[in-house]
């Protein structure tokens, strides 16, 4: 990379995308870089997260865990394993990887096959939008606002899910590609999965 920026904070991300928009250079995030695929491998500007990015919040007795994207996912488990719980991913890497970098790859695991892959455990997210918009999915002000800052955006996400849906080739083709492991390109699956373009 050119550049290599440790964040420590959101604010800092949202600053650094807008650098990165001014000058027309793109990003590349890493968390703790432990896949083989590349993910992040970057000549441009790579964000790594610093050492700040850990908090956790353990909530319905553990049924549920809000995490920083900085936790390493055996450390998530430890956390839950008095609960009784862990998180849903399982990839091999867990006692290095991190959350981040988990979500973002869609893992799995070789025993959570893709019922309790990151795509089908999440429950909400808190994340920064390439144009620097800060959305919570938890947060009715958050999404009240985003819905009226991005209309725009979350319109043609609709559309392009409805036409999805009404191409039931297409459908089909997605729904049975997902059925099966697979953490490469966008998740056209929620397309077909959810109606509402938020999700």
């Amino acid at each position: 990379p050119k550049v290599v920026v440790r964040v420590q904070d959101e604010a800092e991300v949202v600053d650094l995308l807008a650098i990165a928009r001014r000058h027309k250079v793109p990003v590349t995030f890493r968390a703790a870089g432990t896949s083989l695929s590349g993910q992040a491998i970057s000549d441009s500007i790579l964000i790594v997260l610093g050492d700040q990015w850990n908090g956790h919040d353990i909530r319905e007795e553990g049924r549920q865990i809000r995490l920083q994207p900085g936790v390493i996912g055996a450390q998530a488990n430890a956390w839950l394993a008095p609960k009784g719980f862990k998180i849903g991913p399982d990839p091999a890497s867990i006692n290095a990887c991190k959350i981040g970098g988990i979500v973002a790859n869609n893992a799995s695991g070789m025993c959570c096959g893709t019922a309790q892959n990151s795509y089908h455990t999440l429950a909400g997210m808190r994340l920064v939008l390439a144009d620097g918009a800060v959305l919570d999915t938890e947060d009715p002000a958050s999404v009240s606002a985003f819905r009226d800052s991005h209309g725009d955006l979350l319109a043609a996400l609709k559309k392009l899910a409805i036409n999805t849906r009404e191409n039931p080739d297409l459908a089909e083709r997605i729904r049975h590609k997902y059925r099966l492991k697979n953490t490469t390109g966008l998740s056209l699956n929620a397309l077909v999965d959810f109606t509402c373009p938020l999700d």
